[in-house]
């Protein structure tokens, strides 16, 4: 059987423009045509659990304007339990706009619209479907209220809670008491833990004051360096893959999916981390969010080739 999960998240569409470099303050840079394709973290990381081979159901909102339908359309396609979209009478669909540079990095502006108002009640309504998973996951693109009730239905089934921290924003000890496995990269740790990460060192005191706030499992991604891990009192730096870098515009997104799946299917928390480095190697070498999701064959297919 396939395993479930659950995803409570935003839904944008992404304006991407590739520029030489990424600009300074007030200046101005001659990019070359632009790309829209879909986004929102949410919506990321659940395209990418279904093309992972997970059954998903998607807890979102839309606006009533052409990117939510077009957006809703998508998820369709993608295989996407669709039941729990929402489309917002009032505020427009969420966009994002992106800017990425000729290594590969980016620099990204939200206009969250309908996201802001993705309601605990819309998750209430998908609580059913929350019970039946094997894990539900989360992001910090709608409110706060909305994922800490996502949390308490969660744990009301002891389903585990799997909760990217991005973007960054500081969370109180009682909300993160109720995340099983928290996936912050390092400036998120930095946030959330209160400490500068400058080198393993700091990484690894991070980890613990995540952990002492009651997460229990900290995956902390470190770019190409691969991934630290926190569980049971210890530390474990899981070595990435080296590939050549086109875009890392949801690259984190491909990380959490392909951890949320692999955590879905009982995985161990080696192998689970390194088939969540390898989604993420992947996405990198490929434009776009949504477009560099990977498969399960292209996963399969690379850890292969890694020996």
């Amino acid at each position: 059987m396939k395993p479930k999960v659950v995803v409570v998240g935003s839904s944008n569409t992404d304006l991407v423009v590739r520029v030489p470099h990424l600009p300074s303050p007030g200046e101005t840079i001659l990019g070359k045509s632009l790309v829209i394709v879909g986004g929102g973290k949410g919506a990321n990381q659940a395209i990418a659990a279904a093309r992972l081979g997970a059954e998903v159901a998607l807890v979102t909102r839309v606006g009533h304007d052409d990117f939510g339908r077009r957006s809703l359309s998508t998820y369709t396609s993608e295989g996407l339990n669709t039941d729990w979209v929402v489309f917002d009478d009032e505020e427009p669909s969420g966009v994002a706009l992106i800017m990425v540079d000729d290594e590969g990095q980016n620099i990204i502006s939200v206009a969250q619209g309908a996201n802001a108002r993705l309601e605990p009640a819309d998750v209430d309504r998908a609580s059913r479907a929350i019970s039946q998973a094997d894990c539900i996951l989360m992001q910090l693109e709608i409110p706060l209220d909305t994922v800490k009730r996502a949390i308490e239905i969660a744990k009301g089934f002891a389903v585990p809670v799997l909760l990217n921290p991005a973007p960054a924003t500081p969370l109180s000890k009682e909300f993160l008491s109720g995340v099983d496995i928290l996936t912050p990269n390092e400036p998120e740790a930095e946030v959330l833990a209160g400490l500068k990460i400058s080198d393993l060192q700091g990484a690894n005191l991070a980890a613990d004051k995540l952990a002492s706030l009651g997460v229990r499992i900290v995956v902390m991604t470190l770019g190409e360096k691969g991934a630290l891990t926190y569980a049971n009192g210890q530390h474990t730096l899981h070595d990435g893959f080296r590939v050549s870098a086109v875009d890392a515009t949801g690259a984190g997104d491909a990380f959490s999916a392909a951890l949320a799946v692999a955590t879905a299917k009982g995985l161990d928390l080696h192998s689970a981390v390194r088939y969540a480095n390898a989604g993420a190697a992947i996405s990198v070498t490929r434009l776009g969010a949504q477009p560099s999701l990977p498969s399960a064959e292209d996963v399969d297919s690379f850890l292969a080739s890694q020996g």
